[in-house]
């Protein structure tokens, strides 16, 4: 990502489109251009190097650009000690690896990051319906490795915002749902963990809501960019530039004023785990929220 930022810096600094970089090159589709400046792949070094010399790169810059190249190459198999994992999760696991600061939105469902086994079991059950394709044990494997973040000697500080309604069973059986509430309350005595919940008659600042569910990932080295993921239906958009970035920051501020304090949530999640429920029949599309990460 910070190789792509860089990368996309010098080209417009040149004063280039991707179709006249690729077209220097002699790459078919400024496709691949894209991808390699919003780091949504690993260039080859080959690569990197041609774009360096169509920027007229002086040697102390690209140096240093270099070993960023180098390192991004060698970084790519890391992520097999998670297990088998599809597109959607990998982008999601690799930016949890070197994350410092995560704050996370979920209007409906449980952040993959907090979720028992039963509980991830059903959401990609239920993502299943929409991709017959998914391998759900092996989806399920991965989610809770992923999870391993939160409890390395060096923890990222993780903030989960949930709207009141992911606190409903929505459709799922109800001792499942009373687990992963307990769950919660439990990881919320972790120091680096913070979950609040946003309630369903609260709205942030001039009414705005969020439609989807999006992550913010903040990383220690200040020149590694800020990055959005926002969650839709089929993919995960990644958002990197500074405007983009500043706009959901604000609305993850605005979010907080109006979440529950830290103490009021914890107590509310543990009255929810143990109040009777009579659940109500739900239709299969309602109970099917596809849950992407």
């Amino acid at each position: 990502m910070r190789l792509g930022a860089e990368l996309r810096r010098l080209r417009h600094r040149e004063s280039l489109t991707l179709e006249q970089v690729c077209d220097r090159l002699g790459w078919a589709s400024t496709s691949k251009l894209s991808r390699i400046e919003l780091g949504q792949s690993r260039p080859d070094l080959a690569d990197v190097l041609d774009l360096l010399d169509v920027y007229s790169v002086p040697p102390g810059q690209r140096e240093v650009l270099i070993v960023i190249a180098r390192d991004a190459a060698t970084g790519r198999g890391w992520s097999k000690a998670l297990g088998e994992m599809g597109e959607r999760q990998r982008a999601y696991a690799e930016l949890e690896a070197g994350v410092a600061r995560l704050v996370e939105y979920q209007p409906v469902v449980v952040p993959g990051l907090l979720q028992t086994p039963a509980y991830a079991r059903l959401r990609v059950t239920a993502g299943a319906l929409l991709d017959g394709e998914v391998d759900v044990e092996a989806d399920v494997r991965a989610r809770l490795a992923r999870q391993e973040v939160l409890r390395r000697a060096d923890p990222p500080r993780y903030t989960a915002l949930l709207d009141e309604r992911a606190c409903d069973p929505g459709g799922v059986p109800i001792e499942v749902w009373r687990e992963q509430l307990r769950h919660l309350v439990a990881l919320a005595d972790r120091p680096n963990i913070t979950i609040r919940v946003v309630p369903r008659d609260s709205a942030a600042r001039g009414g705005i809501h969020p439609l989807t569910g999006f992550s913010h990932y903040a990383f220690p080295d200040p020149a590694d960019p800020r990055t959005v993921l926002v969650e839709t239906l089929t993919t995960d958009l990644r958002l990197v530039t500074e405007a983009e970035v500043a706009r959901y920051e604000r609305l993850a501020e605005w979010l907080l004023a109006v979440a529950l304090p830290v103490d009021e949530t914890a107590a509310l999640l543990a009255r929810r785990a143990e109040k009777p429920v009579v659940p109500r029949p739900r239709a299969a599309p309602e109970a099917a929220v596809p849950d992407g990460h």
